[in-house]
């Protein structure tokens, strides 16, 4: 793989909804990614970097030795791994809880898992709690599937990664304790790894995505007597623009605001007398 060509070489999960989320937001980034059916590499030319996709639990591994530069996986796999890797940048989907679990009508506390056997797919980081909680537990390892190893009989509890747990709740499970990781999508690599140009510039293209995701446009016409007050409603990241309108006694005003105030924001805008408001996406932006 590391003849393979001089370009970057970013890893992504093969499949599920991490490799999903990392296509998308890498798409909207500028980048060619898409796989047109089960291609293992993508070559984007024009960016110089090569998109090479693995199995998600295999990501960290590859870029902690070396073949790979830098990848996009989870926190919990890349923990699990054991590979000496670093967290780049955090890219704010695929969140999701590893979590102890029983039957339901057990009605188990956290210490009542003590002693018993628990299944799960994340051997590394169920040792690591277990031992943290001075634990003597058997660890039951399994490929996927854990929440039917209750039923079948080899463990009495799973530890599992969940997100919904609806899955857990159709197998008759419930949550036991506290979550024992908060994990979402990562960019990982070694430790100086994020010294590259190449991958500064990955990285700010990403973070460009996701702060624009946070904000809207808003452009709106008010008269000129009331801009004060309006750009008060409208600060804008350093301020907002103001332009003069046909009419000299009234003005348009375009700037930056919280996607999630945009409504309140028009609301007091056109309480205030602004007309013509409008709100309009952001694709990307440097702030």
């Amino acid at each position: 793989m590391n003849d393979f060509s001089g370009n970057l070489k970013l890893a992504l999960p093969n499949k599920g909804a991490l490799s999903e989320g990392a296509v998308t937001l890498l798409s909207k980034a500028g980048y060619r990614c898409k796989r047109s059916g089960r291609e293992l590499v993508i070559q984007d030319a024009e960016n110089k970097i090569d998109f090479v996709f693995l199995r998600p639990r295999d990501i960290a591994l590859y870029v902690g030795s070396g073949i790979i530069d830098v990848g996009i996986t989870g926190i919990d796999l890349t923990l699990d791994s054991g590979a000496e890797v670093e967290t780049i940048f955090p890219l704010g989907f695929g969140g999701s809880r590893f979590c102890f679990a029983a039957p339901k009508e057990k009605h188990c506390t956290p210490d009542d898992l003590n002693g018993l056997r628990i299944a799960t797919s994340y051997p590394s980081l169920l040792k690591m709690e277990l031992a943290k909680r001075n634990w003597d537990c058997k660890v039951v390892k399994l490929d996927g599937a854990v929440e039917i190893s209750i039923a079948l009989g080899v463990a009495d509890a799973i530890a599992d990664v969940v997100d919904s747990g609806a899955t857990l709740r159709e197998a008759g499970l419930e949550i036991i304790g506290e979550p024992m990781l908060h994990s979402e999508a990562v960019v990982i690599g070694t430790a100086d790894a994020a010294s590259r140009p190449e991958v500064a510039l990955l990285i700010a293209r990403l973070r460009g995505i996701m702060r624009a995701a946070e904000y809207v446009m808003v452009e709106y016409d008010i008269e000129r007597s009331k801009l004060e007050d309006a750009c008060k409603i409208t600060p804008g990241i350093e301020a907002p623009t103001i332009a003069p309108l046909a009419n000299p006694d009234w003005v348009a005003v375009k700037s930056m605001v919280k996607r999630k105030e945009c409504n309140a924001v028009m609301d007091k805008l056109y309480d205030l007398g602004g007309r013509g408001i409008i709100v309009m996406e952001i694709s990307a932006c440097r702030l």
